[in-house]
């Protein structure tokens, strides 16, 4: 039987100044946390009996001292999601850092909805994309919502915070610095390298002036609509469709 105060500790979790105190964030799911537990040990693992009777193949990572039986009241105590499914897991929280150049990456200036940084997290495990550099202002990857919505992509993701301006600066000086922009030219008829950053900006400004000024190929994802049409495509959308472009070529 869980206690209060480990109710109470778990739903502190959601919020990201305890998180960080903490370095511990919360999983869900069979399929979210089987994915963590092949990368991560973890701190605290609440299940049901039918999900510890069917996942002994973890016996590996030595859990039986972090598991804590639970029923399925219990479970939705606990859980952020509307319908909690067998287990919840608290895992630290992992210190990275960005893997050499040489490779293709995603940088994001200032997302701000979970929902599209958890899918951006799938889209960038879906193409073999290593790391996301984020911003110090786009939301924060270990929230709940986004865990979720990475459906355990997050597992397979390096996912750095950072000052981007300061971190483009960094690179040497003929790194190739994608940017999609309105000003850009059609992605569809430029060379693309193997190399290089894509940079993804705010749901509502797009790419912010500093880091404009470092991006050194603009792109653009055109329409095809002869009259009128939508104003812009959702940022998730826009990363699905230019890495995808990328790994055409």
């Amino acid at each position: 039987m869980i206690s209060k105060n480990q109710i109470k500790y778990v739903r502190q979790l959601e919020q990201k100044k305890f998180r960080n105190r903490e370095g511990l964030f919360v999983a869900e799911g069979t399929k979210v946390v089987g994915d963590l537990l092949k990368r991560y040990q973890p701190h605290a693992i609440f299940a049901t009996p039918a999900w510890i009777a069917e996942n002994s193949h973890f016996s590996i990572f030595n859990l039986q001292s972090s598991i804590t039986s639970v029923t399925d009241d219990e479970l939705r105590r606990l859980s952020f999601q509307q319908h909690p499914q067998q287990v919840l897991a608290l895992f630290p929280i992992p210190n990275m850092v960005p893997s050499k150049l040489g490779s293709l990456s995603i940088a994001l200036d200032g997302v701000q909805d979970p929902g599209n940084l958890g899918t951006i997290i799938r889209i960038a495990d879906w193409f073999g994309i290593s790391d996301i550099i984020c911003s110090e202002d786009t939301v924060d990857a270990w929230n709940p919502k986004v865990v979720q919505a990475t459906m355990g992509s997050i597992a397979r993701v390096n996912i750095i915070y950072t000052n981007l301006p300061s971190f483009l600066d960094s690179l040497p000086t003929d790194f190739p610095v994608y940017g999609t922009l309105l000003d850009g030219e059609n992605i569809y008829t430029q060379q693309l390298t193997k190399e290089g950053l894509i940079v993804m900006g705010n749901e509502g400004n797009g790419i912010s002036e500093a880091v404009r000024q470092r991006v050194n190929r603009r792109l653009l994802i055109p329409d095809f609509h002869d009259g009128e049409t939508a104003d812009s495509l959702n940022v998730a959308i826009a990363t699905a469709i230019t890495c995808s472009e990328f790994r055409r070529r």
